[in-house]
């Protein structure tokens, strides 16, 4: 049985780690129209930055232009399997974890896995190229700074993890959700291995929270190794989400003179 859950974008906020949770109310965002991404900033104040930041996310990475950094090292993604709640909140779909999921040490700092969630298609492009989806995979750490990982998918096979989560998305397809609620459905013993990642090769800088309140100061890792997704699954999980939301990748926002780091083991 699903357990459904009506709550303002607030909650969704919470849901992204951002330090504004708490506000009473906040407005709901879109990917077009009156309330579109070039809209956000004047929606609510405190969505200010979404026009205001100088280091906003997503953001092309254009590979003649990357700084080769070998001081970087490898990220140690070590999660474990472990029940998660997936989630629709109206604009996009992804899945909570508890505190047993695991953790990511990067710049020696300890960063643990609080949720991850789909994007149609990629918000990140790489030399222009736009994939037809991009996982994020969202890590705090106890001083509350965030970290980002972000993985490319192309169509080919199909993903692991959404194929281990299949009959729970089918849960998920029978509820109906607007842009201010969120569907809860339980799901148990996610396996952390069918999480596809290849840490060899990334790109690092530093931007925002790609949705608002578009905060800023959060550290992302775009994992250079682009893995496979089937088309099915892609239609299936964009057939959960209202019209508007179905293409809920916000647009390339500047550099402003930011670099961006590339790690590559043996290089």
């Amino acid at each position: 049985m699903a357990f459904h859950l009506a709550v303002y974008v607030t909650g969704l906020v919470l849901l992204l780690a951002s330090p504004l949770t708490g506000q009473s109310q906040e407005i709901p965002f879109g990917y077009s129209g009156v309330k579109g991404p070039d809209k956000w900033g004047s929606l609510n104040p405190h969505y200010s930055t979404c026009s205001a930041g100088k280091q906003q996310s997503p953001v092309n990475i254009a590979n003649d232009d990357v700084v080769s950094n070998s001081k970087l090292g490898s990220l140690d993604m070590d999660y474990n399997s472990a029940n998660a709640t997936l989630i629709n909140n109206g604009f996009n779909i992804g899945m909570l974890f508890g505190n047993d999921i695991g953790e990511l040490i990067a710049d020696e700092e300890i960063y643990y896995l609080k949720q991850m969630h789909w994007h149609t298609p990629s918000e990140h492009t790489i030399n222009g190229i736009r994939y037809p989806v991009e996982l994020h995979l969202v890590h705090v750490a106890d001083d509350g700074k965030v970290l980002m990982v972000a993985i490319l998918y192309q169509y080919g096979n199909p993903d692991p993890l959404i194929e281990e989560i299949k009959s729970y998305l089918d849960q998920l397809a029978k509820e109906k959700c607007s842009a201010d609620e969120e569907i809860h459905i339980p799901v148990e013993s996610v396996k952390s291995n069918n999480i596809e990642r290849d840490t060899s090769k990334y790109y690092r800088y530093i931007g925002s929270l790609t949705i608002p309140p578009c905060t800023e100061d959060v550290t992302w890792y775009i994992l250079g190794k682009v893995v496979e997704i089937s088309k099915g699954q892609i239609d299936a999980m964009k057939a959960l989400m209202d019209s508007e939301y179905k293409n809920n990748a916000r647009p390339i926002q500047p550099l402003n003179g930011r670099k961006i780091e590339l790690y590559e083991d043996g290089h």
